[in-house]
């Protein structure tokens, strides 16, 4: 039986970003914003929150809806609680600011079973929490989406694996999981995957806002960097 719909997007971030044995992130800082961009979707998905048509619309919440994942639920309040709209930039920001993130999330993947929770050091010297893979099932699931999304022609593609496809896209992640040339011979597949032609209209919306939030995200701190 699937596991899929017990995962949410940013979780799939996770598992994807983990080292399967070493059970720490060996991509950098790039899956937290893709984290944040997935949070920011999924509220758009379930109907919680509305994107915009465009980058420069603000992101505004759903009055009513709830969520029952407690870390989608925070930032939906976070949502719900600002006195001015702010734009998905700024929420995808705030969303992969979260306190404790990474360790949240794959806590909840520990609750699922899909990871197991140990400890190590580095160096021998400096202690740290590990999430080593205990059930492979779910992201052999993710990849083989992945694979069939960005390496076949097919129309049938939910809307969930394209935000994953999306998020991993904008912060240079799916160059990680797929081979680089590979997935450049892909670039046609890929722009049709987020540009609406592939998903249908509600899910274009959704993944356009976010994916130009989440690429705004990635490099503000590059130029912030470069112009010190």
């Amino acid at each position: 039986m699937s596991t899929r719909a017990s995962l949410t997007l940013y979780e799939e971030i996770l598992l994807l970003a983990l080292d399967d044995d070493k059970g720490t992130t060996e991509m950098g800082g790039m899956y937290v914003n893709a984290m944040g961009g997935a949070i920011l979707a999924e509220l758009v998905l379930v109907g919680a929150l509305v994107a915009g048509k465009t980058k420069k619309d603000p992101v505004t919440a759903v009055k009513g809806v709830t969520v029952d994942d407690e870390i989608l639920a925070e930032c939906l309040a976070k949502v719900l609680d600002e006195k001015k709209p702010k734009k998905a930039v700024h929420w995808v920001q705030k969303f992969a600011g979260l306190k404790d993130l990474r360790n949240r999330a794959a806590r909840g993947l520990v609750q699922k079973r899909v990871l197991a929770e140990a400890s190590d050091k580095v160096l021998g010297i400096f202690p740290r929490t590990i999430f080593p893979e205990n059930d492979p099932g779910p992201e052999q699931e993710l990849r083989a989406r992945l694979k069939r999304a960005v390496f076949t022609s097919t129309q049938d593609v939910d809307a969930r694996t394209i935000v994953v496809v999306a998020m991993a896209q904008a912060t240079g992640m799916l160059g990680k999981i797929f081979d680089k040339k590979k997935l450049k011979e892909r670039k046609q597949r890929l722009e049709k995957l987020t540009s609406g032609q592939v998903a249908g209209a509600a899910t274009k919306e959704a993944v356009e806002a976010v994916q130009a939030a989440v690429m705004v995200a990635v490099m503000v701190p590059v130029i912030t960097s470069a112009a010190t």
